[in-house]
Parts: structure tokens; sequence; C-alpha cells
């Protein structure tokens, strides 16, 4: 986490817009079907380890050793830098109910944050120009964009070089979480690293979502025997 967030610092003092991506097992697999999902992924500024199978992933193909990185867990970190070194943010995307209860939630938890700006996700195409209008004219330095994945990174691959900020994470659906409106795993199954079982069991039909990981292993472990 400590080195995501000093990396990411390193972009906002950069002179050019960049992106963060959280990598789990499920996103893998759609890259590998995907081209400019992939394409997307491979010019990241900074590509998180967001799901444990990623971690042991690359500990069994010999690629490093890692730590987990949750993409809420390092956005409430970059908000709580932000509130402490002034960055400005922008928040995009969830209901309008839940964009704004993002917006109190944490203001409450951040007293010194400088939120600028904010927008629900439900636009239409013809809408982005204003938006990106508007988030250029809030002066925001970082964008968190919550419109689910692959559409948030297609939309940051689109739009991003139209934008003045410096930063931009896609973060799914942590506006819901810290909304309130979904309640995130307990933190017994965050430490052992079963947050996705968790989920799997309060919303059964998320299992055909979950066959991304099963194929995910099965390549993993075929890479580490076949070579």
């Amino acid at each position: 986490m400590k080195e995501a967030i000093n990396r990411i610092e390193e972009m906002i003092a950069g002179d050019r817009p960049e992106t963060v991506i959280a990598v789990n097992p499920e996103k893998v697999i759609k890259g590998q079907n995907d081209p400019q999902l992939l394409s997307h992924l491979n010019r990241a500024g900074l590509l998180i380890p967001d799901g444990i199978g990623v971690v042991f992933a690359a500990r069994i193909l010999k690629l490093g050793r890692m730590k987990r990185v949750p993409g809420a867990d390092l956005m409430m970190s970059l908000c709580e830098r932000s509130a402490q070194k002034g960055y400005k943010i922008f928040l995009y995307g969830g209901s309008p109910e839940v964009n704004q209860q993002t917006v109190k939630s944490l203001q409450s938890r951040f007293p010194r944050i400088q939120i600028v700006g904010n927008q629900d996700g439900y636009l239409g195409e013809s809408d982005m120009p204003g938006l990106v209008r508007k988030i250029d004219d809030s002066g925001a330095e970082i964008l968190f964009i919550a419109l689910g994945s692959p559409k948030q990174e297609l939309w940051m691959d689109r739009y991003l070089p139209q934008l003045k900020i410096k930063v931009c994470q896609g973060v799914g659906g942590t506006f819901d979480v810290i909304s309130g409106k979904v309640k995130r795993a307990p933190n017994l199954f965050q430490k052992i690293h079963l947050e996705w079982f968790y989920r799997l069991a309060s919303n059964p039909k998320r299992f055909l979502r979950q066959t991304a990981c099963w194929l995910f292993a099965y390549k993993v472990f075929r890479k580490r025997l076949l070579g």
C-alpha cells in the first residue's frame, strides 16, 4: 500500500494523466479476450494486485512477491493522503443517491478533504463533453471513477487524454461500500483472503462471474507445469 501511494504521488507531480487499475483474475481473463482492455492495462501508470489470486499467481510463476492492495483500501488511503496534502478530488459514477452519500461519507471521515466535484454515472454518450469540461473546470487532480469493469477502463481509455487531471483510479463498486449501500466482507474474511467467497455467498448470482477465477487458476498452473 505504501509503495502504491508513493507511486501515485509521483504521478500527481507529473505532467500527464495516468491511470490506476485494480487487477484480479476476472480482469486478466477479460483482458485476454478484449484487445482494447488489454492495451489499456498495459499502458496503465499503476496496476495494483487487487485479487489474492493475482498475488498467488505471481508467486507460482516466479514473477515476484507482492502483497494484496485492495482497490477500495487504496482509495481510502489516497483520500486520507489527499486530506493531508490538499489534493483535489472528483467523484464520477454510481447512482445519484450513492454518489451524493459517498461525498458526505468521505467528508465526514476526512474533514479536510477537498472534493471539488462529483457526478453520478447515469449519463449518456452525448453528455460526455460536458462531463469532461466539468471535471477540468473543477481543478481536480484525482478522479475516482466507479462505473464497473470493463466499462470504467474503456471510459478512461477514451476520455483520459482529454482531461487535465493527474490520476484516475477505477474503483468499481467502492462507492456502494463507502455510501453504505453494500456491506463489505467482515475483517476476518478480508484477513484470510476470502472476501471473494463472502461476496459470492452473499450474492449467488456472482457464480457465473467466478468461473473466470477457475479458468485463471487452470491457466496459471498449466503455465507453471508446461512453461
